[in-house]
């Protein structure tokens, strides 16, 4: 996958956090740091999308709509 550079400008208390991480070898730079903070997040920001989306969802409608017709192919199914 290609890559970017990008500047980012941070508060010295977060860098200073950021630092002892790649200090204390869970992350090998501050870009891997911030690389993988910033996937975690949107993945978090998708998980909350996804969420708010279905709970727009109306239950009862949605139970209609997966059973329609079920009935029909119930009836056709073979008995074991």
């Amino acid at each position: 996958m290609a890559r970017s550079k990008v500047a980012v400008s941070l508060d010295e208390q977060i860098l200073q956090r950021l630092d002892g991480l790649v200090e204390e070898a869970v992350f090998p730079n501050r870009s891997q740091a911030i690389e993988v903070a910033v996937q975690e997040k949107l993945a978090r920001l998708d998980q909350g999308r996804l969420a708010r989306e279905c709970a727009k969802l109306d239950p009862d409608f949605e139970k209609a709509l997966a059973e329609e017709g079920f009935a029909e192919d119930a009836a056709a199914w073979p008995t074991y």
